[in-house]
Parts: C-alpha cells; structure tokens; sequence
C-alpha cells in the first residue's frame, strides 16, 4: 500500500490541534509570569523551547505509530493519536506547587524547579501504570472509559469555548457556525479548501477589517516581538538540586493524583480512538507518553505532556497522520523564536476557537454512539463529576476575580449552591466518572456481583482519599491523602456494594437473567 505524508484533512487537524496546543503555551505564559513571577528569559527562554521539544517528541513518535498501523492493516483513514499538553494538570502544577513555592520563598527559580521535579515524578508514575494499562482496559466498559472524556469535552472544551465565542460575537460566530455547516454537513468544499482554513481566515479578515474600519474589538497583545533563536538547555542539574533538598516530596500528594489522571485520560483517549476504529498498542502508546514528559522535564518545561482528548473530531476532519507532525514542527518553531507572542498579534485568538467547539462535541456524541444505547444512562452517570469539577473552576476563578477565595468565602455559601458537595465530587472526578458509570453498565445488565466491584474500588479509593477528599486551603482545594480521611463516602460505597450483593441472590431467586457488556 502506497501511503503519502499528508492529505488534505491533516491542514483541519493540524488547525485544531494547533490551536489547542497554543492555548496551552498561552496559559503557560501568563501564568508562570503573573502567578509564579517568572521573567521573561526564564519563560520563554527555557519553559517554551522544553515544551515544544517534548511535544515534537510525542508527535514524532504518534506519526510513525499512525503509518505503521496504516501499513499493517492496509486502511488509509488512520489518524495519528493527539498529544499535547494537559490543561488540567497545567493548572494544579501552577496553583498547588509552582506558586506556593514561589509565595513562600519569592524564588522564581526555586518555584520552577519545584515543577520540573514534578514533572518528572509524574512521568515515573505513568511509565510503571502503563504496565497495567492493558488490564484496566480489558475490565472497564466502555462507557466508562468514555463518559469521563464526554464530561471534559462537553464543559472544559466546548462550554468555555462558547462562552468565549458569544462574547465576542462579531469575530467569533461565523467562523464557529462555519465549522458547524462543514464539518456537521460533511459538505466539500470547492478545490478541496479544508473547512477549518477557510474558518480561520474569515474570522482573521472580520477582525482586522473592523479593526481598520474604527471598530477594535480585535485587540492584538501589546509586547512587542523581537526575534531571538532560543536553544533548548539541560536542566537535570535544576530537578537534581530539588531532589537532594527533600523539598520536592511534601508535594506528592498532587503529583500522584495528576499521574493517575493523566494515565487514567490517556486510557480514556486510547478507547476513544479504538471506537473511531484506530487502536492502537496501549502499552507503547502510554510508555512514550511517560518517556515525554521525562523529556519536558530535562530540557525545562515543568508540564507533563499526554496524549490529547480529540481523535475522533481530527478523524472526522478527515486528519491522518501528517496533521502531528506538522503541529510539533510548527509548535517547536514557533516556541524556539518566541513565535507564540507574534501568531497572538496577527489572530484573534475568537477566530480560532470554533474548531475546538467542534471537537468537543463529537467526543461527546461519541460516548453516547459508541456504546449499547441501553448504557445511555451510565454515560450521562458518569458526565456529572467532570461537570463538578468545571463548576469548581468557574466558581474559584470568580471568586478569584472578586478578590477573596473559597477558603474565605465556602461557608457563606450555606445550602444555596452545596459547595462543599461540588468540592467532593470534583475530587479525583476522571476516577469517580468510571467509577460510576462502570457501575451502572453493569446494574443495566443485571450483572450485580461486577457493580459491586466497582462500589467496592470506590469505597477503598475514598478510605485513602483519591477520590472526594480535599483540604480547603488559602491557595485552593487541595487533596488529602491519609487513612480514612473520605469515611463517609467509604461507607456508603461500601453499604451500596453490600446491597448489589443482595440484589444478586434476589434477581437469582426470581430467574432475571444477565445482560451481557460491551
């Protein structure tokens, strides 16, 4: 089989997954600059480049596994597994260990030594767990599998997203309505111009032409851009410095449970990819994406790299596999000239941000599709954690905005908006998501005994905290590990686990056959 590089299909992929990436860099920027006061040479000298090199890592790597399957099944609608930077883990690694220990010591490069030590703990971690990966994926359904990324898809993507688009009305919604009568249409463009292209380019001309026509809605950054080639450096001697000082440990109780989420969404994104009909080996997949965060860590860059939500939306682009390595050539160039400063002053970032919309709502449609239609009801189960977590993240950053923090203001709340629930359930929420929609496919299916099991692995996870325990902090909601700490969810999983039984031997004794689990 005759197999090219690139097809048309891989420019909308290379848009989308371009745009995500670059967000993600955004955030990197202004966080490590604002939050954790980082100067400028550190930022974009050293955290920048060692991003984009892991990210090319990955991308190298996802490319070639995409051809090879391409070449072994002899199918050529094969789309390359996503990677990038993990939003979420970016945003715990910033507030709960990067800017405590800045505000504890005003030591900008003690904070980002504490984060590459993170960093590469976080990779260890992964590598061990992608040794199991292959077991949890055999015994977990499905819709639990998918459910969790449907959650994340459905709020962290496409509702931030729209929030940001009918904000900015006049750029934003006819590039994103654009992306929606193609893609949702399936409609051919003249000559073959890829949809996500032309999206852009129209939300580029809307901005600037306002813009020229004495309405500045498109406010391009005002840091001026300088070219500079910025060469990636070692910074072993800064993780090995933090190791020797002991520092590091106190903070394992966040770096362990963004190891298991990363692992856990990897998983999730493995899944996802094998109902859009790619699968791919799960033992290589995660290995490289433990091995590219090892790599992040060395060259500088305190965020662990993962495979990306979104395979089945590149796929439905028509995306292959020439769309990852074009984002890690283009991502690793712009990053190595202090590109990200110059792409922000020419796109508005809203012309950009209808793609993204897109992606989150075919993973969302694909939970629901690719699952037996009576297992519905554990899919729309498991969205509700993730929807926690995002509430979370919406209620802490206005209250940010606001000027006080939840630890000042939780009480105050009462029972109008049952805070201290969402801070519970948003607790290890990719966890309880499987958790509980695991749970329901098989209460479905009449399988009681397997439910049990899995309220059984939740009531242990809630006795050591990996899920519903927190400490409510000046700096943000933080976990708690320990015995015991999560009693009262341990307790009722385990009751509930008890009373599966019971139904068991009931639906036994009345003849109610089993389903079967897909």
């Amino acid at each position: 089989m005759k197999t090219g590089w690139f097809v048309r299909g891989d420019i909308d992929g290379f848009f989308g997954l371009f745009v995500d990436n670059l967000l993600q860099l955004m955030l990197i920027a202004v966080l490590c600059s604002n939050v954790c006061g980082m100067p400028p040479e550190l930022v974009y000298g050293r955290i920048l480049p060692g991003a984009a090199l892991s990210i090319l890592f990955g991308n190298v790597f996802y490319t070639w596994q995409a051809r090879k399957l391409a070449e072994k099944t002899g199918r050529t609608d094969i789309t390359a597994l996503p990677y990038g930077i993990n939003t979420v883990s970016l945003i715990a690694f910033v507030f709960l260990i990067i800017a405590p220990v800045y505000f504890a010591t005003k030591d900008p490069y003690l904070a980002w030594q504490a984060g590459l030590f993170a960093c590469l703990v976080s990779a260890v971690l992964e590598i061990i767990g992608a040794f199991a990966g292959d077991w949890l994926r055999a015994h977990t359904p499905r819709a639990a599998l998918l459910s969790s990324l449907a959650g994340i898809a459905i709020t962290f993507i496409s509702m931030g997203f729209v929030f940001q688009i009918f904000a900015m009305p006049a750029i934003a919604i006819i590039p994103a309505l654009f992306v929606l009568f193609v893609y949702g249409g399936k409609i051919k463009l003249p000559l073959g111009l890829p949809g996500g292209f032309i999206a852009v380019a129209l939300g580029v001309t809307i901005g600037w032409v306002l813009r020229w026509c004495g309405y500045p809605l498109f406010q391009p950054i005002q840091e001026s851009y300088r070219f500079a080639v910025h060469i990636p450096q070692s910074a072993i001697s800064d993780m090995l410095t933090f190791l020797i000082n002991g520092e590091g440990w106190k903070y394992f109780s966040v770096i362990f449970p963004m190891a298991l989420f990363n692992l856990i969404g990897s998983l999730q994104n493995l899944e996802s990819a094998e109902a859009a009909g790619d699968r791919y080996d799960t033992r290589s997949s995660l290995l490289v994406n433990g091995f590219g965060s090892i790599v992040a860590a060395c060259l500088g860059n305190p965020f662990p790299t993962t495979i990306y939500i979104g395979h089945p939306g590149w796929k439905a682009m028509g995306a292959r596999w020439g769309y990852s390595i074009l984002n890690g050539v283009v991502i690793t160039i712009l990053c190595l000239i202090g590109g990200v400063t110059l792409v922000l002053k020419v796109v508005p970032m809203e012309a950009m941000i209808g793609i993204l919309l897109w992606i989150g709502l075919i993973i969302t449609a694909q939970a629901f599709q690719e699952v037996p239609k009576k297992h519905s009801a554990a899919v729309a189960l498991g969205l509700m954690p993730a929807l926690a977590a995002w509430a979370l993240l919406i209620i802490e950053t206005t209250l940010r905005k606001a000027g006080v923090t939840l630890y000042d203001i939780a009480a105050k709340f009462g029972g109008d908006l049952y805070i201290y629930g969402i801070i519970s359930l948003s607790q290890g929420f990719m966890i309880t998501c499987m958790c509980l929609s695991a749970m329901m496919v098989f209460v479905v299916e009449r399988r009681f005994l397997k439910a049990s099991l899995w309220m059984i692995v939740a009531s242990v996870l809630s006795f050591f905290g990996v899920i519903h325990a927190y400490v409510l902090t000046p700096t943000g909601v933080q976990n708690n590990f320990g015995f015991g700490v999560a009693n009262s969810f341990a307790l009722a999983y385990l009751l509930s686990s008890l009373l599966l039984v019971v139904l068991h031997f009931y639906s036994h004794g009345t003849g109610i056959e089993s389903g079967t689990v897909e």
